[in-house]
Order: structure tokens, then sequence, then C-alpha cells
């Protein structure tokens, strides 16, 4: 698949997401999320939290694989 035809996942659409020391900052939603039905984008302090953060506004759970 090229750029142009990857599409971006629909944001808030999972409750547990895994995420890699590359991924951060850590914001929800993350950047590849389509961010149009979306709340505010918001930072995570993920290492800060024990490997693991909880989105306020959304409730998605994410972990901190590596």
């Amino acid at each position: 698949m090229t750029a142009a035809t990857v599409q971006p996942t629909q944001a808030n659409a999972q409750r547990c997401y895994e995420v890699h020391r590359a991924d951060l900052p850590l914001s929800c939603p993350l950047p590849s999320m389509a961010l149009w039905n979306s709340h505010p984008r918001v930072y995570l302090p993920i290492e800060a939290e024990g490997g693991e953060a909880d989105c306020p506004y959304c409730g998605a759970h994410f972990v901190l694989v590596d």
C-alpha cells in the first residue's frame, strides 16, 4: 500500500491500545486516528504512570509494551 491509500483508524474504536516508546509522547487520540468525531487531543504521561495510562475523555487504556 502507498501512503495515499492508507486510511486513518477510527478514533476511540478500541478500549485498549498497545504503544511503543517510538510512539511517545503519547496522546489520545493517537496521531494515526481520524479526529473529526473525537475529543480534543490530550497528552498522557504513560512513563510516569508505570507504563499504563487512561484517557480522561474517552477512557481508552494505553499500555507501554517496550
